[in-house]
């Protein structure tokens, strides 16, 4: 009998690796020097040189990729180079959010389950997406409702569009609606279309959006 459990304990042993999953690390973009980090299917998360999230440890962050360390090994990942592919989990009900050195709330989050960089606008009236975020996160902005937007080079054509869910960290809204411009922007605004269905709560540099029942 001991012979066949150190038998099945030295078996299990060798064929241990066979089986263990290794960790998904996926580059889903850079925001502000940090790598914004899909591990395991999570949300994505803003990751600084020096930082962990989830057991990877980023080592550097460059224009298009960044160096982390992982249970595997060190490992380069780069924009573009693997789908982002995040969980379905959205029933939260509390963002925090942490104001940055010129008082704005950015961060990044999902639209329709493809990532974007977000940074909340309570003057603007809808969500506002850059045509080429749009074109990059396959929305069919060209099927929706035409709109006549100032620029500063006059007026240009954008277009009014209904997202199917917008998610911020694990809360999501679902039905909300936007608009795209013909220019590209440097976040998506995330404006009272998103805002509307929260308490907000803002003291110091933190803010706080409760969604209401």
């Amino acid at each position: 009998m001991l012979r066949l459990t150190l038998l099945l304990a030295a078996a299990l042993a060798l064929t241990a690796p066979s089986w263990a999953q290794a960790q998904s690390v996926v580059l889903a973009g850079i925001l502000g020097g940090k790598a914004l980090l899909v591990v395991d299917g999570s949300a994505p998360r803003g990751v600084a040189p020096g930082e962990a999230h989830r057991g990877v440890r980023v080592v550097s962050v460059g224009a298009s990729d960044a160096v982390v360390d992982t249970a595997d090994g060190r490992q380069t990942l780069r924009l573009g180079e693997a789908p982002v592919s995040v969980g379905r989990s959205g029933t939260g009900q509390r963002i925090v959010l942490k104001a940055d050195a010129r008082g704005h709330f950015i961060n990044s989050g999902l639209i329709n389950g493809r990532v974007m960089q977000y940074m909340v606008d309570t003057g603007a009236s809808t969500v506002a997406i850059g045509r080429p975020d749009a074109q990059r996160m396959g929305l069919p902005f060209e099927q929706g409702q035409g709109v006549t937007m100032s620029t500063a080079n006059g007026t240009a054509r954008g277009w009014r569009l209904r997202l199917d869910s917008v998610r911020v960290g694990d809360v999501e809204v679902r039905g909300v609606d936007a608009i795209v411009t013909p220019q590209p922007m440097p976040y998506v605004l995330l404006g009272n279309s998103f805002l509307r269905e929260f308490e907000m709560n803002r003291t110091g540099d933190e803010l706080v959006l409760l969604k209401r029942r």
